[in-house]
């Protein structure tokens, strides 16, 4: 079977000659899916999902407006770029568009160059965004594997990234910074995949000899992750190897202390630990959250940053929503 290696386009338009001109300009360079009225353009995007949809705004029936809309609605075509083309040219028609949900106007009598430079810059930017998920599918997947050599699991990596973002929000970052703390965050245990499975799995206390060996965990969580011009695998890297840092010098593996210590890395100790503590595993039961919460203040100044102690508690109540939309299937506190 031949593999057609086109982009695929769907163009919505009710007059044949605006389908014409469009098969004429885009043809060699696309793979055109056609339809001539809204109830059929909807069922074209939902069937096969083309990279992108050019839609006429005025046509009978439906308008492209509402077929828009309908689009933007459904968990399959949701993030299809829709470009308007239209012969509309008031700038009430184009922010509505936008409202809407689209991503650009193309105003008829259409300019081939134009059409086509419009077309390549939006599914550029698909692309763009379909390679940083994909990273962070990565990221995200590694970062679980992790949990398969521990007695943690997925819903560990989630509650704990998310404690994170809000108490990266909490301090001040900004949504951006704090969601690159959440997708960086659940790389943080990776180094346990290089730790022997009869030290990890161990369901008694570690001997001094096994106790260094799981120390090694947060450099060689860092060796895996590497050095990359990312921002998002720098600070994945950061947080590998200075979460188990404490804020009195006292931590591992490098002794920093205070705020030489990275505030990534200051996060993410407080969102671990809590998790850790509230949360059931083979070896202990969990902590009912008060008493959790009784813990890092008494350990703030020693393990934990005191301001981020402080602005941690101040968030609570979504820290407990994330506790509640994920929650593990045995939690037994007391």
């Amino acid at each position: 079977m031949k593999i057609n290696a086109k982009p695929k386009v769907l163009v919505v338009d009710d007059e044949p000659t605006n389908l014409q001109i469009l098969n004429e300009i885009l043809q060699s360079d696309y793979h055109l899916l056609f339809a001539k009225e809204g109830t059929k353009g909807i069922e074209l995007a939902i069937s096969e999902e083309p990279e992108l949809i050019l839609l006429d705004v005025m046509m009978p029936g439906m308008t492209g407006h509402e077929v828009c809309k309908i689009l933007k609605s459904n968990e399959k075509t949701k993030y299809i770029p829709v470009i308007f083309v239209t012969a509309l040219t008031e700038v009430g028609d184009e922010e509505k568009g936008f409202q809407l949900g689209a991503v650009d106007y193309i105003i008829k009598p259409v300019s081939p160059p134009i059409v086509k430079a419009r077309i390549q810059n939006h599914l550029s930017l698909v692309n763009v965004n379909e390679v940083k998920a994909t990273r962070l599918q990565i990221v995200q997947r590694l970062g679980m594997a992790s949990e398969y050599k521990d007695n943690e699991t997925g819903m560990h990596v989630i509650r704990m990234s998310h404690y994170s973002q809000s108490l990266a929000l909490a301090f001040g970052y900004s949504s951006e910074a704090a969601e690159e703390i959440l997708n960086a965050a659940p790389m943080h245990d990776v180094g346990k995949i290089g730790i022997p499975d009869h030290i990890i799995q161990k369901p008694g206390k570690l001997t001094q000899e096994e106790w260094e060996i799981m120390k090694r965990h947060p450099q060689i969580g860092a060796e895996i992750i590497g050095d990359h011009n990312s921002s998002l695998l720098k600070l994945a890297k950061s947080i590998a190897i200075t979460h188990h840092e404490k804020f009195d010098g006292s931590g591992y593996p490098f002794q920093l202390k205070g705020e030489g210590i990275p505030l990534e890395g200051r996060i993410i100790a407080i969102a671990d630990v809590f998790d850790a503590l509230t949360t059931a595993r083979p070896y202990k039961k969990a902590w009912e959250v008060d008493v959790a919460i009784e813990f890092l203040k008494k350990e703030s100044g020693t393990h934990f940053d005191p301001t981020l102690v402080e602005k941690f508690v101040s968030v609570l109540p979504k820290i407990l929503e994330i506790k509640n939309q994920w929650p593990e299937k045995n939690d037994t506190e007391v």
